[in-house]
């Protein structure tokens, strides 16, 4: 019970700040492209209440760590915002959905960064002692913030609206192209359903997490 506890503290953190940060870079960048919905709506803020998803930021991630499920994952209340509000068109709604997973990037190489201290200051001989205290706690957070924000970034730039990529994808496109895989938006969730439920998904995913994971760490 307590390394579940122990295990909680150092996961939340991370888990809260990646699924918040990103949806909180949708809201902001729609309203530079001219889209206030998000503020208006309270959602441009770095409070995690008004972000959280009961299943997807509490239950899911929950579940996960108490049957030691291989990998962690969830997911925040999405963001709302009215694409026909964006100054720019496909192309602004481009950038407002690529916005999530470069926080998550971003996110992932700030936590790469205090890794690497932790791991500087214990071969330095900090590691001992009372210093553990804190500096194992961390050690085990920043690591699990480099995969977790890692993992979000590459499940949300999965090409199928409508996650991130998709929308990417439906902005950069031609018009005729673009109006097709629009029309996957009805069926995308049932198309991530089969990847997940195959194993498809863990081949299409983890030799992007790796390469990522290899330059940060």
């Amino acid at each position: 019970m307590l390394d579940i506890f122990r295990d909680i503290c150092i996961y939340a953190v991370p888990l809260l700040l990646a699924v918040v940060g990103h949806e909180v870079a949708h809201g902001w960048v729609a309203e530079k492209f001219g889209d206030s919905t998000a503020r208006l709506s309270g959602r441009i803020s770095l409070n995690p209440l008004v972000h959280i998803d009961l299943v997807g930021t509490v239950i899911v991630p929950m579940a996960l760590l108490i049957t030691k499920a291989p990998f962690l994952f969830g997911w925040a209340k999405p963001v709302p915002v009215q694409f026909h509000r964006l100054r720019g068109g496909r192309k602004a709604m481009a950038w407002v959905a690529v916005a999530g997973p470069l926080t998550n990037l971003m996110l992932a190489a700030a936590s790469a960064l205090v890794y690497r201290i932790v791991v500087f200051l214990f071969g330095l001989g900090f590691g001992a002692g009372p210093g553990r205290l804190l500096l194992d706690p961390l050690f085990h957070m920043a690591r699990f913030s480099v995969v977790f924000n890692l993992v979000l970034m590459a499940v949300n730039l999965f090409p199928v609206p409508p996650l991130d990529g998709g929308r990417v994808l439906t902005g950069l496109l031609p018009s005729p192209l673009a109006f097709q895989v629009a029309r996957l938006e009805h069926y995308g969730m049932f198309i991530v359903l089969i990847f997940v439920m195959t194993g498809w998904w863990g081949y299409l995913l983890r030799p992007v997490v790796n390469l990522f994971a290899r330059i940060l760490l």
